[in-house]
């Protein structure tokens, strides 16, 4: 028996590796050939990269009563879509752009209530205003308010990137169209947002899709080096009609350091994902483009485990946009003690004791 390290921290969902084997097919889109592909330059028509993420934040559960007696669950949250504006190149500084909260009353919405939104005065004239915009959910479960939150801000990452995303023609008429602003968003890229040239960077590996009789080489690719490009469709569960899934996408995988020796053999490996057009045989040029440049680009922006726990998965870009969206988002202390007045004000109690 050989003992290997997950390296990420283990207060990680899910740590880095729990790979469940896809249930659906998944199909050679480049090659039949299975073999490592050497890392290529990034080339001179890519002139902007922009890295998308997202963060969320609960900020206090609620429980709401309505003159009937009738109880329904809700929450205060906030959420941040924000990116960060490089030069795959080095020839200018990063800027970070769109960092700002947006904070959200998530109700549930099957007793029929309606909520307006909440406004939290400031404690003194620094603290600014907060504003929860009410959003009901579905359902009445303890977790609804946090889906919510949630959906609003995965929505709004995927926003972003098609915003700022290039035009990624997927027709194979267009197999020269080659774009020269690429946005890596974190996570898959999302349903509905084909067309753009968006790459979904997935740090976590909990799908196999590759099979035992694949997964190997993973484990033997270099830096930069990276996968053949496949094809699946999202949401195949194999055999019934009904269960073939919605969109198709690419995918491949690159290594972006060799890891120690003590570390599990995918240690240092992303897979990456981008849309697929609807039953074709081939791989639009532009996205065979983004695959070859994608190991080179993405070691760059590799963080360093004496950096980031995280490493090398979550990228330098990523780590100082997180950093962001938690400035943008404030001091959750103070949040609380911001909503525990304000329902004290509410209910006709002193603020003293709550504050």
């Amino acid at each position: 028996m050989r003992i290997r390290l997950d390296p990420w921290p283990v207060d990680t969902q899910d740590g880095q590796l729990t790979l469940k084997p896809f249930a659906g097919l998944v199909f050679n889109a480049e090659t039949d050939r299975w073999a490592a592909i050497a890392p290529r330059e990034v080339p001179s028509w890519l002139t902007r990269v922009l890295v998308v993420d997202g963060k969320r934040r609960m900020e206090a559960r609620l429980l709401l009563d309505d003159e009937a007696g009738g109880l329904s669950l809700a929450g205060f949250g906030a959420y941040v879509a924000g990116a960060v504006d490089l030069c795959p190149h080095g020839s200018r500084q990063a800027d970070l752009l769109k960092v700002v909260a947006q904070r959200v009353l998530a109700y549930s919405g099957d007793g029929g209530v309606t909520l307006e939104p909440t406004r939290l005065s400031p404690r003194n004239p620094h603290t600014g205003q907060l504003e929860y915009t009410p959003h009901a959910f579905a359902g009445t479960q303890l977790e609804g308010a946090l889906g919510k939150v949630q959906r609003l801000m995965l929505d709004a990452e995927g926003d972003l990137s098609r915003r700022l995303a290039a035009a990624l023609p997927l027709d194979e008429h267009d197999r020269a169209a080659l774009p020269d602003t690429l946005v890596l968003q974190d996570g898959p890229v999302r349903i509905g947002g084909a067309g753009r040239a968006v790459l979904g960077c997935v740090k976590t590996l909990h799908t196999d899709y590759l099979g035992a009789d694949r997964i190997g080489l993973l484990g033997t690719l270099k830096p930069g080096e990276r996968t053949p490009v496949l094809r699946f469709r999202v949401g195949d569960q194999g055999g019934s009609q009904d269960s073939e899934g919605r969109e198709q996408r690419f995918t491949w995988y690159v290594r972006l350091c060799d890891p120690p020796f003590y570390q599990h053999p995918l240690a240092g490996v992303m897979r990456l994902e981008m849309h697929a057009p609807e039953d074709s045989d081939f791989v639009p040029r532009a996205v065979l483009q983004v695959a070859n440049l994608s190991g080179q680009l993405l070691c760059r922006l590799a963080s360093t485990p004496h950096k980031d726990a995280r490493a090398p998965q979550n990228l330098i870009p990523t780590a100082a946009l997180e950093h962001a969206m938690d400035r943008a988002m404030g001091s959750a202390e103070l949040v609380t003690r911001r909503i525990r007045s304000h329902l004290a004000r509410e209910l006709g109690q002193p603020t003293g004791a709550v504050a």
